[in-house]
């Protein structure tokens, strides 16, 4: 008889490298597509459609390669092509028309487009981040970090905004979708940017009065957010530091993707700030890639934990549990995690009704939305 401990022999058809492969080849397809944003394949074909001579004299590409990148893009998927042979003519998919044409409102290609320019390159450190725990980006190479790059520049610093603003929508409209804001009237979203958390909220629950906090740089790039999305009337851009002043008093705080930049010490600060300027009953939201508890599930969020360890080092993503240590800590009653879109959670914390800004609550945990 088998002993229960003994394993079974597995047949070697079973077993193949091909995942192993395909991840690591995954880089091909990788630049294959940031390279397109990067040469603008998707905002030049438009609603039209080129022959690869066509689109190659536009982009002003070598005639050598441009069959092999236009049908790489058709068999990835990004690309569609009628018929075949030299006068076949090339078109935007119907999602490439809709987030990498940079004319078009659902624009993603400015991520894509820092994926590409700092990141890409970057990344080739994960090992050197890995063995000293040290940032692995500009920094590294004795240059100005990215934020204080960013925040010199107003033109740049517009262009990242918008870029966080495109991958961000989808997110920011499952929370607007998903929780249930009718107990409260006013809202503050810390690190607001564009103003586009509090703006689709504030249009799918007309009753709430929204604040977008952020740097004093930031504001008047966020009033004409505001403004273009026709939501003056509800969503106000404030300016602060959160870093060293209080955070505007709320029914409810939302950050969104703003814990993960940071290590322990800053993450527990602003918790505290969201505890102490929040109302008996008011709620905290943290719209990040919660890592599932056993970290098993999100590879996206892991990942992100180490692009945070190769842009600041100490910075990373964290589980709900994570999440939920910090905010008893603070003094929170009770959390729950809401899935919004794809990796992306919302992780809610409860002040307990009738509490003071004074004294820590005992913890009830709690899985029900607002």
């Amino acid at each position: 008889m088998r002993s229960p401990h003994e394993s079974f022999p597995v047949s070697a058809e079973a077993v193949t490298p091909q995942k192993i492969l395909e991840t690591g080849f995954a880089f091909w397809p990788s630049k294959v597509l940031l390279t397109a944003v990067e040469l603008d394949v998707f905002t030049t074909l438009g609603p039209r459609s080129m022959t690869a001579a066509e689109l190659g004299r536009v982009l002003d590409l070598h005639p050598r390669g441009i069959f092999d990148f236009f049908d790489t893009l058709v068999t990835l998927g990004f690309l569609e092509r009628d018929g075949d042979g030299p006068l076949a003519r090339y078109r935007n998919t119907l999602a490439t028309a809709q987030h990498l044409d940079r004319t078009q409102p659902g624009y993603v290609g400015g991520m894509l487009e820092m994926l590409n320019a700092r990141l890409f390159g970057f990344w080739n450190d994960l090992g050197a981040a890995l063995k000293t725990g040290q940032p692995q980006n500009e920094v590294k190479h004795h240059r100005a970090p990215m934020f204080e790059t960013l925040y010199s520049d107003p033109a740049r610093l517009e262009q990242f905004m918008c870029a966080m603003r495109g991958i961000s929508a989808s997110n920011f409209q499952a929370l607007a979708e998903k929780v249930d804001f009718r107990k409260y009237h006013t809202l503050c979203d810390v690190g607001g940017a564009t103003g586009l958390l509090s703006s689709l909220v504030a249009r799918r629950h007309p009753h709430l009065k929204c604040l977008s906090f952020d740097l004093p740089e930031v504001e008047p790039i966020a009033r004409r957010w505001i403004e273009k999305d026709g939501m003056s009337d509800r969503v106000t851009a404030v300016s602060g530091n959160f870093l060293k002043d209080p955070l505007p008093r709320a029914d409810v705080i939302t950050m969104g993707m703003i814990l993960h930049d940071w290590n322990l010490d800053r993450k527990k600060h602003l918790v505290r700030l969201a505890y102490d300027a929040l109302p008996p009953g008011g709620a905290f939201i943290a719209v990040e890639n919660i890592i599932d508890d056993a970290r098993r599930e999100n590879a996206f969020g892991l990942m992100m934990s180490l692009n945070m360890l190769i842009e600041f080092g100490d910075a990373f993503d964290f589980t709900g549990a994570d999440f939920w240590s910090w905010c008893r800590e603070a003094g929170f009653e009770r959390y729950a995690v809401v899935h919004l879109a794809g990796p992306c959670s919302a992780a809610i914390a409860y002040k307990r009704e009738g509490i003071e800004n004074s004294g820590s609550a005992s913890a009830a945990e709690s899985s029900g939305p607002l």
